[in-house]
């Protein structure tokens, strides 16, 4: 049965294009499948139909789309170009690009990690897990980059998925985030739920709130932004992105729950063509650490950010 779903259009996102706006506020759709329900009639703004993906759309307008049921389906591989960290019989690590999607959903039938995981890895499809997401444990948001974990054994898939129920990773994160804090370090504590406004993002105590706790230290001050590691003790949908909002410190380049907008910022105009240039946000998993499923031997993996996130942060070292 069609979902429908509706949302408001927030301030940080007034003048975005319908199809942008629709890709970072429903979660797992491309933008090109939401093309197709624009042109095919399925979006509404204000209760009119609107046929056009680049029409801009405007603060407070109401956005109301149906959303087809997914067609089931296992995913096929796919020689896709994966920075694979570490391998062996039982599992396989990641440095997840900035803009894949972790398994197949509405719209991302094809080109996600599973799709090239599927392809490089022999035996994958008998992993474990859902048929769809075959050895995914865990996951990282579309725009997110940086290290993942996949189980290639039904055993490990096991082990793995224990160890992430438990919240036993180690999980390490840094973003970019809108101003400084003015603690060193710190932890968020903020239970997370569903929007009860916008039922397709998170929000601080909102439906079924469950526990959410983050752990911030900041490591660089640049006055208009700040450079945080971020420690997940949960690991909730959008924790980080949430929480980050919460503390009146939104992730840069965060469509949904962060800063785009960089105008207003006393900035020179080639930092703001620099910070205009962020694939989604800037939040980046540097380091992951697990126990091996079949050794029992703690690992631990890191890798660098991204291009985007890495020129980000220079130009904002070069406003010190």
């Amino acid at each position: 049965m069609p979902t429908n779903l509706t949302v408001t259009v927030q301030s940080p996102e007034a003048g975005l294009r319908l199809d942008t706006f629709l890709a970072e506020t429903v979660e797992d759709a491309s933008r090109s499948f939401l093309q197709k329900l624009i042109k095919g009639g399925k979006v509404l703004i204000n209760g009119h139909p609107c046929t056009k993906p680049s029409r801009y759309v405007s603060e407070d307008e109401e956005i109301s789309l149906e959303l087809p049921d997914p067609i089931p389906a296992e995913p096929e591989p796919e020689n896709l170009s994966i920075d694979i960290l570490y391998e062996d019989e039982d599992l396989v690590v990641v440095n997840k690009g900035p803009g894949m999607v972790v398994h197949p959903a509405p719209g991302h039938e094809k080109g996600t990690l599973v799709n090239a995981l599927l392809y490089h890895c022999r035996g994958y499809q008998q992993s474990g897990g859902d048929v769809k997401r075959p050895g995914i444990v865990h996951r990282l948001d579309q725009y997110t980059s940086g290290v993942m974990v996949a189980a290639k054994t039904p055993q490990a898939y096991t082990s793995l998925a224990r160890q992430a129920a438990e919240h036993s990773f180690d999980r390490r994160y840094i973003a970019l985030a809108r101003g400084e804090f003015k603690e060193s370090t710190g932890c968020i504590n903020a239970s997370l739920g569903r929007s009860l406004a916008e039922p397709s993002r998170m929000a601080v105590t909102g439906i079924n709130a469950k526990e959410a706790i983050t752990h911030f230290e900041t490591l660089e001050r640049f006055g208009v932004a700040c450079l945080v590691r971020l420690r997940l003790e949960t690991g909730r949908t959008h924790q980080i992105r949430v929480h980050l909002r919460f503390a009146g410190h939104p992730i840069l380049g965060d469509p949904v729950y962060g800063e785009t907008r960089y105008q207003s910022w006393a900035i020179p105009p080639e930092t703001h063509a620099i910070l205009r240039q962020l694939n989604g946000q800037a939040l980046h998993a540097e380091l992951l650490g697990f126990e091996h499923p079949h050794t029992g031997k703690r690992m631990s993996f890191s890798a660098e950010p991204p291009e985007d996130f890495f020129n980000a942060l220079q130009a904002l070292r070069l406003l010190q």
